[in-house]
């Protein structure tokens, strides 16, 4: 049976981390379930969690008021949702929705702050990952952007 631990430290966002700032992260972390079309976050709500999908689908929506919700992206096994945790005022800007059964580790914002506040060395290895991941996603969006606009 796996653990949170193992979960973690097999996710790709975490693979590497030092096994204490793993344990940190335990204290936070809960493991959850989506069934699909059940929503993980919705716009405007606060973002008091941060989720590291290990099994599932999940569509990353934007409403709009024309056309209705609007896939941007679509996020699987080893992907993460919830960057917004990082930046006041940790609300989400999007909604997130399961279109699968889907499996994910949820960190408590609070908590993870806290952490990093106490381990500044955890802190910064987080705040690397969360760099490198906006890096791929701006990426990934200008190739989404020019695709659409055939550019």
């Amino acid at each position: 049976m796996e653990t949170i631990e193992t979960i973690l430290a097999a996710h790709p966002f975490l693979k590497g981390l030092k096994a204490a700032h793993l344990q940190l992260l335990v204290d936070c972390a809960s493991q959850v379930s989506f069934d699909p079309g059940q929503f993980l976050c919705r716009e405007d709500e606060e973002a008091t969690q941060f989720y590291l999908i290990y099994h599932g689908q999940v569509a990353v929506e934007i409403f709009r008021a024309r056309r209705g919700p609007v896939t941007i992206q679509t996020l699987s096994e080893g992907k993460v949702l919830g960057w917004l945790w990082f930046l006041k005022p940790y609300h989400w800007h999007l909604d997130a929705r399961a279109m699968e059964v889907t499996r994910a580790i949820s960190l408590k914002v609070k908590c993870l702050l806290k952490k990093c506040d106490q381990n500044h060395e955890l802190g910064y290895e987080l705040m690397k990952r969360y760099a490198h991941n906006l890096a791929v996603q701006f990426r990934v969006t200008k190739l989404q952007l020019l695709d659409m606009y055939g550019g």
